[in-house]
């Protein structure tokens, strides 16, 4: 009897929450679009090996032909194997920033949601203030000040991702604390870890998995930036945004292929996680009225 008023209002399983994302075509594009991405940056390089480690000078920035598909950068790089490389570790780093933001939100804000009174007062007051900090800023100077690396890079921007997760849970948890299985579990003498892992967080995980689709497109975001200004991964890695960085000075003595393609890359994953995010929001949101 006591496992029956533990228990917390069934939720419709999440497998056929992520059914709903039929009825949104616009979704569907953006799951097949980073499906298709993926692929091409982490399969790509079986079908297509390219050295991408030793400088070639002699084979500077030639344009697309049979031998390099996309030409070849100012390094003597092939593009096309370039582009595979820069997308996984573009990819690779918006997750695990995605992840460490998300995990530490969701137990920041859920903590705060619970508590509430002054522990929430004072836990949201900080979150305000880590907000006033200029973020770019601020991992612009850590990258400046530690090699960057891919898991460096994914822990610094996670790091300063976690803020407005923590925003989104707290309200969540602010709703579902009143519920009649949170009440149930308070009086069945649940403790609050219990509480959080067992009632709340699941009963948040359309919030989360929402947030996380927007959380690894900023990622990915910021990484092109840092790339772009000359803070990212030092050779022989690479991402998307060091590659747009160096062909943007040849863009204008016609080098299109050093430009283009990658700058179309970025915009087909942070487009596809934006309409991927959105569908999932409607879809969790029309599943839970």
């Amino acid at each position: 009897m006591s496992n029956t008023m533990e228990a917390p209002v069934k939720v419709a399983p999440l497998r056929k929450k992520m059914r709903g994302l039929r009825a949104y075509p616009l979704g569907l594009i953006g799951l097949l679009t980073l499906l298709v991405l993926a692929g091409f940056c982490f399969l790509g390089p079986y079908l297509y090996p390219t050295d991408q480690t030793y400088v070639n000078l002699v084979d500077a920035a030639l344009p697309p032909s049979g031998e390099h598909r996309l030409g070849t950068d100012a390094n003597g790089f092939d593009t096309l194997g370039r582009l595979m490389k820069g997308g996984q570790v573009s990819l690779q780093i918006g997750l695990l920033a995605a992840i460490t933001a998300t995990v530490v939100g969701t137990l920041y804000g859920t903590i705060a949601g619970l508590a509430r009174g002054v522990l929430d007062g004072a836990m949201m007051r900080l979150v305000d203030i880590f907000l006033s900090v200029p973020f770019l800023f601020v991992v612009l100077i850590l990258s400046a000040r530690f090699t960057a690396s891919t898991v460096s890079l994914g822990l610094i921007i996670g790091a300063f991702s976690w803020l407005v997760p923590s925003r989104l849970v707290r309200g969540e948890v602010l709703s579902l604390r009143v519920r009649e299985f949170v009440l149930a579990a308070r009086v069945m003498g649940a403790s609050r870890p219990r509480l959080i892992l067992r009632h709340l967080i699941p009963n948040a995980l359309g919030v989360i998995i929402v947030n996380i689709t927007f959380q690894v497109a900023d990622a990915i975001l910021i990484v092109a930036t840092l790339g772009f200004l000359g803070f990212g991964l030092s050779y022989p890695a690479t991402d998307w945004g060091g590659q747009l960085s160096g062909g943007a000075t040849y863009i204008s003595d016609g080098y299109w292929w050093l430009v283009y393609p990658v700058g179309g890359c970025i915009i087909a994953t942070v487009l596809a996680l934006n309409l991927l995010g959105d569908a999932l929001r409607e879809v969790f949101g029309r599943q839970n009225s």
